[in-house]
């Protein structure tokens, strides 16, 4: 299955590690630390057209580490995964 990241993106469920809220997980200064250093090594994808509400840690088959930026909140985020693995049980 896949969620939708915002724009015209979407990433397998499989290879999403965690969703997180930027406001509040920007507080710390290892995640600060960890984006400013994702963003040097270019593996940061800003799929954001207005203000960036979360960000999206995935891992492909290679195991390359992709951060994603999305404006669609971490809540929602979350409930689509539920729902997606909701309908793969039926």
């Amino acid at each position: 299955m896949y969620l939708h990241l915002g724009q015209d993106t979407v990433v397998k469920i499989s290879e999403v590690v965690g969703i997180f809220d930027l406001e509040t997980s920007t507080v710390s200064k290892i995640t600060r630390e960890y984006l400013a250093k994702a963003e040097k090594q270019g593996r940061v994808i800003n799929v954001s057209m207005e203000m960036p509400k979360t960000f999206v840690l995935c891992k492909d088959s290679r195991k390359n580490t992709v951060v994603y930026i999305s404006q669609i909140s971490s809540s929602t985020l979350l409930k689509r995964t539920r729902y997606m693995n909701d309908i793969s049980n039926v």
